[in-house]
C-alpha cells in the first residue's frame, strides 16, 4: 500500500461517494445503495457490490470504477464483491440519491412500493393500479405510463399530462 497506515472504512465511503453510476452520473454508487460492505481483511480492501439487477449491463463498468478509483486514492490491494444476495432493493436508495434523481429529472421510486412488489404486480395484471408518479419537473400527480420500458432497464418512460414533458421513472424493485 502507498499510504502509511489502511483509511478507516468511513474514509473509503466517503471516497465512493464520488464514483458515479455510469448510467445515471447525477447518483454516486453509494447514494444507489448498491455499495454494501467496505471493510479490510488484512492488506486487502474488500467492497461488497450489490447490482440493482443480476443482468445490470453496468455492473461491470461501476467495478472498474469503484477499483479504479480507490486505486487512485492510494488503495493497492482491492478485491470487489458481487453480491446477489440479498438482491437489491430501491429500499436502498439513500435519500440524497432520491433527490438527485429527481433534479435530474427521473421520478424517484414511490415510497414503500419496493416491499410489496408482489401486489403492484398483481394490482398491474388486473387492469390498474393507484401508484401515483409525481412528474418530477414540476410535481404534479397527473402522469401515465407509455411504456414499462425506459432509457435503460430500470426505468420506464411516463408522461405528465400538466406539463406535458416525458420522463423517466426509477422502477422499484
Amino acid at each position: 500500500m502507498v499510504t502509511e497506515t489502511l483509511p478507516d472504512t468511513a474514509t473509503v465511503r466517503a471516497w465512493l461517494d464520488e464514483v458515479p453510476d455510469p448510467e445515471i452520473p447525477v447518483i454516486s454508487v453509494t447514494d444507489l445503495g448498491i455499495v454494501r460492505d467496505v471493510g479490510w481483511q488484512g492488506d486487502t480492501l474488500v467492497v461488497g457490490v450489490t447490482p440493482t439487477y443480476s443482468g445490470c449491463p453496468a455492473v461491470a463498468v461501476i467495478e472498474f470504477e469503484i477499483e479504479a478509483h480507490l486505486r487512485a486514492r492510494g488503495i493497492e490491494e482491492v478485491r470487489i464483491e458481487r453480491r446477489l444476495s440479498p438482491p437489491w432493493t430501491t429500499d436502498w436508495l439513500t435519500d440524497a440519491g432520491r433527490e438527485k434523481l429527481r433534479a435530474y429529472g427521473i421520478a424517484p421510486p414511490v415510497d414503500g412500493t419496493a416491499q410489496d412488489v408482489s401486489t403492484l404486480r398483481a394490482a398491474r395484471m388486473a387492469g390498474g393500479t393507484n401508484l401515483v408518479v409525481e412528474c418530477p419537473r414540476c410535481g404534479s400527480g397527473a402522469t401515465e405510463k407509455l411504456s414499462q420500458h425506459g432509457s435503460t432497464p430500470c426505468k420506464a418512460a411516463y408522461r405528465c399530462h400538466e406539463c406535458l414533458e416525458p420522463f423517466d421513472y426509477f422502477k422499484c424493485i
